[in-house]
């Protein structure tokens, strides 16, 4: 199979078995792409920052920028397509069976059931993002039990902990706010006070 319809393929299985939101395809878009070596974790990661940070839906970012990452515009393209397409499969299911087969039992036990998964896996989505954001020179090897944490960004947790605080705890901090506010934060931290620093020590 072709690599451009190869990626198609991919991202349609996981709009075909995603539940729970964008958050939810994380540990699929990970499994597929990071572990099949199409992209790294980092780009991963950062990849989800901008999906976050710019409008649309995000699952439908995270495809375009994996495809365009890994097969240019045509890439990007199919892997968009491949991504709601079954999404837009399913609607078309339920309009031509009508509400009863929302009703169904058998689908409502079903639901029920995803609920516990769609928890478990943006948990798991969550915990692995602080780490990987908060160490990110982290080596885990479960086979041989080497669980290696270097390089702490304490930067990178203060931000975590502004964002998390205002977002909480303060009416007026709407997540529009929290991102511009998080990007000037970066600016900041990364950019302009390692620079200011590099110019006194030298």
């Amino acid at each position: 199979m072709p690599e451009i319809l190869l990626l198609f393929w991919k991202f349609f299985k996981i709009g075909l078995f995603t539940f729970g939101g964008g958050y939810a395809m994380i540990p699929l878009m990970r499994a597929e792409f990071v572990e099949g070596g199409y992209i790294s974790e980092q780009l991963l990661i950062d990849f989800i920052g901008i999906s976050e940070s710019t409008p649309g839906p995000f699952a439908v970012n995270m495809a375009t920028f994996i495809g365009m990452e890994n097969g240019g515009f045509f890439g990007a393209l199919l892997t968009t397509l491949g991504v709601i397409l079954p999404s837009y499969i399913i609607i078309l299911i339920i309009a031509m069976f009508g509400a009863k087969f929302l009703e169904s039992k058998t689908v409502k036990n079903a639901f029920i059931g995803l609920k516990p998964v769609v928890i478990g896996l943006i948990s798991s989505v969550a915990v692995g993002l602080i780490i990987s954001a908060i160490f990110p020179n982290i080596v885990l090897k479960i086979k041989n039990f080497d669980f290696n944490l270097k390089g702490f960004d304490i930067r990178t947790l203060l931000i975590m902990i502004v964002s998390f605080v205002l977002l909480k705890f303060t009416k007026k901090a709407s997540p529009i706010k929290i991102i511009l506010l998080s990007a000037f934060l970066g600016i900041v931290l990364y950019g302009f006070i390692p620079y200011l620093y590099s110019i006194i020590i030298s």
